[in-house]
């Protein structure tokens, strides 16, 4: 997580904020409006942590355990709680549209198509 990012944490204090302005780095371009973080930026600063680890020891919860000296059921338990915090992944997966995924895993069709058939 960027110094930036723990920076605003700090600041917030887990509290919902709202982003109202993005710059493009580098470029004289700004775009005011009201935007959504996206699910994974709404964790805490903590459990985003815990997300970021679990996807470098590649989803192998023996090496949570050993990286944060926690128990198996602890690990689980935490990442059920992650899970109902990011439903979109899930409500995807459980609305019957899992050849719409399978075809976008086989590259069949592009992210935006999918994206599309799914918001349908």
């Amino acid at each position: 997580m960027s110094q930036e990012w723990r920076e605003l944490t700090r600041i917030t204090q887990g509290k919902p904020i709202a982003i109202e302005r993005i710059r493009l780095t580098g470029q004289d371009i700004a775009i005011e409006g009201s935007f959504d973080l996206p699910p994974l930026a709404r964790l805490s600063a903590e459990d985003q942590v815990f997300v970021i680890a679990f996807i470098h020891c590649h989803g192998s919860i023996k090496e949570m355990e050993r990286i944060f000296g926690i128990s198996y059921p602890t690990v689980k338990n935490r990442l059920q709680r992650l899970a109902g915090q990011l439903e979109m992944v899930e409500n995807f997966t459980s609305s019957g549209n899992d050849e719409v995924l399978s075809q976008l895993e086989r590259g069949e069709i592009s992210a935006d198509e999918a994206i599309a058939r799914l918001s349908q």
